[in-house]
C-alpha cells in the first residue's frame, strides 16, 4: 500500500476517535462541576486545556468550549479534528468506501461555519458522538478489512488510549467524590460496569474496569491489544523470535505494565502511569510514521503533549 494512502487511513482512525473523544471528556467535565459545587471552576478548566494541550488562560464554560469544541483554528478542538479527518479521506479517496466518504462529508458539512455553536453544548456532543459511530460503522461493514482498514484501526486504537488516559488524568485532577463515576459515564462503561460488578461503583474497581477489562472495547488494554494485532498482521514477515518492530515493544510492554500488575495496586501512581501512557501512544505514532509513512507529509497533530 502506498505511504500517502496508509498514512491517510492512520490519521482517519485518529482523527475521529480525537473528535468524539474530546466530546466525552468535556462532557464529563461539565458533569463533576455540576455534581460537586464545591469545585473551583476556573481551576479545573485550567487542567482541562492543559491536559487537552489548549491554551491556558481561561475560566469560564464558554472559554472552554471555544478551544475545544468549536474553533476550528485550534488544534485541540472538535472541529479541526473533523476537519482534518475529511481530509485525510479526501486523499484516500480512492480507498476509502464511497458510503464512508460520504458519512464523513455529510458530518463535516454538518458541523462547518460555526454550526456547533449555535447548537445547545450537550446536542453538539451527541451529535459528534453519533456521527463518530456512524462512520465507524461503515467503514467496518463496507471495507474490506485489508491493509488500509488495519491502519485506521490501528489509528483509532492508539487514539483511544491517549484520550482514555487524559480522561482519567482529568477526572484525578479535579478529585469530586463522584469522579469514578462520571469516567465511567465519559467512558460509555456505565451501564457494562454495573453488570459486571454491580450497583455500588469504588474506585479500584472502576479503575480496573476502564483499564484493564479485556472484553469491554474502550478499555486500555482492549485497544493495546487490538493495535498489537493490527501491527502484527500488517507486518507478515516479523520474527517468530522477538519483536523487532519499536512500534509493537512500546505497546507490548505498556499493555503488560498494566495487566500484570497487582490488581490492589491499580491506583497507585496512577496520574503519573497514565502520563507515560500518553508518551507511549506518541512513541508509537513516531514509530509507525518512521516505518510505514516516511516520504510523505507528517500530519502536525499539535493539539496535545
Amino acid at each position: 500500500m502506498l505511504s500517502r494512502i496508509a498514512e491517510s487511513l492512520f490519521w482517519i482512525g485518529r482523527y475521529l476517535e480525537r473528535a468524539e473523544d474530546t466530546c466525552r471528556i468535556v462532557e464529563m467535565h461539565q458533569q463533576m462541576l455540576a455534581d460537586d459545587p464545591s469545585v473551583d471552576p476556573d481551576d479545573a478548566a485550567a487542567t482541562l486545556l492543559v491536559v487537552m494541550g489548549a491554551p491556558t488562560a481561561v475560566g469560564t464554560e464558554a472559554d472552554v468550549l471555544r478551544p475545544l469544541i468549536y474553533d476550528a483554528t485550534s488544534a485541540a478542538s472538535v472541529a479541526a479534528a473533523l476537519t482534518g479527518a475529511r481530509e485525510a479521506a479526501r486523499r484516500a479517496r480512492e480507498t476509502v468506501s464511497s458510503e464512508v466518504w460520504e458519512a464523513i462529508n455529510t458530518t463535516w458539512n454538518s458541523v462547518k461555519g460555526g454550526r456547533l455553536q449555535r447548537m445547545r453544548a450537550t446536542a453538539a456532543f451527541r451529535l459528534v458522538r453519533e456521527r463518530c459511530a456512524v462512520i465507524t460503522g461503515t467503514a467496518d461493514q463496507t471495507m474490506s478489512h485489508d491493509e488500509g482498514w488495519l491502519f485506521l484501526t490501528l489509528g483509532r486504537s492508539i487514539e483511544r488510549v491517549d484520550m482514555t488516559a487524559r480522561l482519567i488524568t482529568i477526572a484525578l485532577a479535579i478529585s469530586t467524590q463522584g469522579a469514578w463515576n462520571n469516567v465511567l459515564r465519559g467512558c460509555g462503561a456505565h451501564h457494562a460496569f454495573v453488570r459486571s460488578y454491580g450497583g455500588v461503583t469504588t474506585p479500584r474497581e472502576a479503575a480496573e474496569f476502564v483499564l484493564l477489562d479485556r472484553q469491554f472495547p474502550r478499555s486500555v488494554v482492549h485497544n493495546l491489544r487490538g493495535a498489537e494485532v493490527a501491527l502484527r498482521q500488517l507486518d507478515l514477515a516479523a520474527s517468530t523470535r522477538g519483536y523487532e518492530d519499536e512500534a509493537t515493544r512500546l505497546l507490548g510492554t505498556a499493555r503488560s505494565s498494566l495487566e500484570y500488575r497487582d490488581p490492589a495496586r491499580v491506583l497507585d501512581d496512577l496520574g503519573l502511569r497514565m502520563a507515560e501512557l500518553q508518551r507511549t501512544c506518541n512513541q508509537v505514532s513516531e514509530a509507525l510514521t518512521e516505518r510505514y509513512f516516511s516520504g510523505v507529509t507528517i500530519a502536525n497533530w499539535s493539539g496535545g503533549s
